[in-house]
This record gives C-alpha cells, structure tokens and sequence, in this order.
C-alpha cells in the first residue's frame, strides 16, 4: 500500500479516537469544512455605540489614536495610565490653550512633544489626510467637532464621511454640548475601545455617586433656585461673556442654581449688559478663566502652578476692574473663580460640587470639591491636576476697594 494511502487511514484513525490537531488535518484531507478556532479575547473585534448612535466595529484594543481635541486627553489620562503611548495625531490646543497643563503633561511623557499635530482646535483646520498619514486605528471626534448638532444625522458629517471612507474606525464622544446625558456613554465606549473597561467603570461609578448626591439633595429644596451669574473668561473680553443655553446652563441647574444668561442668551454663550447684571443682582458670582498666560495678566490666575494668594488676588482684580463690586454676591461674599476647562469633560463633577455649595451652602456643607479632586489625582489621574482650580474671595470688597 501507498504511503500517502496509509497517512491519509492513520489521519482517519486520530480523527476518531479524539486528537484534536490530528482530526483537524484529517478533516482537510477529506475535504470536510472546518470550523474556525475559537477567538481569544485579544483577538475578538470590539463592537461600541458611539453617542452619535453609529456602531463602530475595532479590530482590537485601539493602539494607534488620532485626537481631533487635545483639551480631551486628561480624559483619556482618567481611563489609561499612559495616554501618550497610544497617540499618534492630536490638536495644539492643549499647548497653546492650556499651556500650564501641558508642559505637566510632556514632563510625565516627553514622547507627547512628539506626537504630530494634526490640525488646531477648530474642524476647518483639521487635516484629514495628516490624520490619516499616522495610520491610527482610532479617531477621536467629539460631537461638536464633528458638527453633529441636534437633528443632524452622523453621516452629514464631512469628517466622518472621509474617515470612513479611508476604512478608519471613528467615534464621536460628548462632554459638551448634552453633557449629563453623554458623559457616562462616552466614558464607556472610551473603555471598551481602548480596551481599558474596568478603569472606565471604576471612574463611572465614581461619578455617578457624587452627581447622584447633588441631584438627591437638591430634590428636597423649596423654593424658587438662587441666581446665579457665570462671568466666562472673566477680565480677557468686555464684559460680560456669559453661558445662556446649553452646557453651563444645564450645569447650573443640576447644582440647584438659576443662570440670569438663559433668561436672555438663546444660543451658548453671549453677552450681558452691566445694567442686566445689576438688576437681576445675582446672589452668587462665578468667574472662569483657563490660567492661560496670555490671559492672566487681565483673567483669572487660576489653573496648574496657579497659588492660592495669586488666585484670589487676580479675582478680586477682575471683579474692580469690570465695576462688578456692588453686586449682591460679590458684597456678601459669594463671589468665587473656578478653572473653565472643567466644562468640557468628565471633571464638571467638581463644578458640579463647587455650584452646589456656593449655592445653598447649608445643604452641601459636607461636600466637598476639593476633596473630590484629591481622589480624582489619587485614584485615576496619571498626570494630577495640580495647583488651584476654585476660590473664593474671602473678604467681601469694600467701597474703598471700589475703582
């Protein structure tokens, strides 16, 4: 008898008698299909809903990010420890808007000096084909960006409709425009296409108690919410720049407050009159500002390497110069500066916090924002956030404070 006749009997033989690599050969001989080998976790194509609804199927755990907003990679900092190894492409917007934070950031990871720019904070100067030429695996877009507005269907984006077409996985991630509703998806489609799910639930549930608490005790408040007036970059435009509807608004109103913007601002932001101002005579003010060095000699001191004296020193500043001292808020000493880029990210739960007790003090005397963002740098945060991001004028101005 042949040899090739006796091998194929022997594969027949194995086949029967349960050895496994044995029967998958004699199968082959035969003909007979085979079934594939089953996928190890690694290998299983990750399958995620972004918040634009689109189903977005990644081969693996992304390795290769594109970043269409740099301001969003402490966000990716709250999920990996070592956000730098898997960006390939971002925006300058991180090094010239938050410059302070930045230069933290390429001290922890000096390969992020690095990293090609790709465009700069606003989607007409987003190169698709720079993006495309780092090969990502991923692109990061958030809802604005992408010019996804309410009513508008995700394949009316022009960026999303390129990227697509190239074959690349793009998500569409919200911290901004519905961020009470978007967060926590966001968060989690961030995990689970990063491969990095269990840090992703860990910070959610953080989240999602803290948010939970405010929203529970403000559920028991009578009467009608204390105004509440939001100076946007404060002392860096005329005043005032002021959130009307949208992001900020709904902020204020989970804190328990009512934002005097939304009365008369219908878009985002806008500006208020003085007279305005005055006469609704709010009872807490808020200053923002990002600390950004071309902003602080007229703005807020408030962000990384901000000290606490500096801050305070530059809010009382703002509040002289822009004639804001015989307010309500400002003579009873409610008036407080808070770090703006708190607004587009996860991190609004600490102006979430922060709202809440400078609004009803009572009610939210245990908690505490700065506690909150001690166990954010503790637990999550590669790279901390350090410096001052809230204050409070401690002493109210007086008249002779007065310009």
């Amino acid at each position: 008898m042949r040899l090739p006749v006796l091998f194929h009997r022997f594969l027949l033989v194995a086949a029967l008698t349960g050895m496994p690599a044995l029967a998958a050969a004699a199968q082959a001989a035969n003909g007979a299909p085979q079934s594939a080998p089953a996928a190890t976790e690694a290998s299983r194509p990750i399958v995620v809903r972004d918040v634009a609804g689109r189903e977005v199927t990644l081969k693996a755990p992304a390795q290769r990010v594109v970043l269409a907003q740099a301001r969003h990679l402490p966000v990716l900092a709250l999920l990996h420890p070592d956000p730098a190894s898997i960006l390939v492409g971002w925006s300058d917007e991180l090094k010239t808007s938050f410059a302070n934070e930045y230069a933290d950031y390429v001290a922890a990871f000096p390969s992020l000096a690095d990293v090609a720019v790709v465009g700069r904070h606003t989607p007409d100067t987003f190169s698709v084909e720079s993006a495309l030429g780092q090969r990502p695996d991923l692109v990061i877009l958030t809802a604005a960006f992408a010019g996804i507005r309410p009513g508008t269907h995700p394949s009316e984006s022009p960026l999303i409709r390129r990227l697509e077409a190239a074959g690349v996985p793009v998500v569409v991630i919200d911290f901004f425009m519905d961020p009470l509703e978007n967060t926590v998806p966001s968060l989690r489609l961030l995990g689970q296409a990063l491969g990095r799910e269990e840090q992703a639930e860990a910070f959610i549930d953080f989240y999602q108690e803290r948010m939970n608490r405010v929203a529970a005790r403000n559920a028991e408040a009578d009467g009608p919410p204390p105004l509440v007036f939001v100076h946007a970059h404060a002392g860096t435009t005329d005043c005032c720049h002021s959130p009307g509807v949208g992001t900020f608004n709904d902020m204020i109103r989970y804190a328990g407050g009512h934002n005097i913007g939304a009365d008369v601002i219908r878009s985002a932001t806008g500006q208020l009159g003085f007279e305005y101002i005055n006469s609704r005579n709010p009872k807490v003010y808020v200053a923002t500002g990002t600390g950004a060095s071309q902003r602080t000699s007229s703005g807020l001191a408030i962000g990384s390497n901000a000290t606490p004296e500096a801050a305070e020193a530059s809010l009382a500043r703002v509040i002289e110069s822009q004639g804001l001292g015989a307010l309500e808020a400002v003579r009873t000493g409610n008036a407080h500066g808070i770090w703006h880029a708190f607004n587009d990210s996860p991190l609004h739960v600490v102006f979430i916090e922060a709202l809440a007790r400078w609004i009803d003090p009572e009610r939210h005397a245990d908690v505490s924002p700065e506690a909150t963002l001690a166990e954010i740098n503790r637990r999550f945060l590669p790279v901390p956030l350090r410096g001052t991001y809230m204050v409070d004028l401690s002493a109210p101005l007086t008249r002779a404070d007065q310009p």
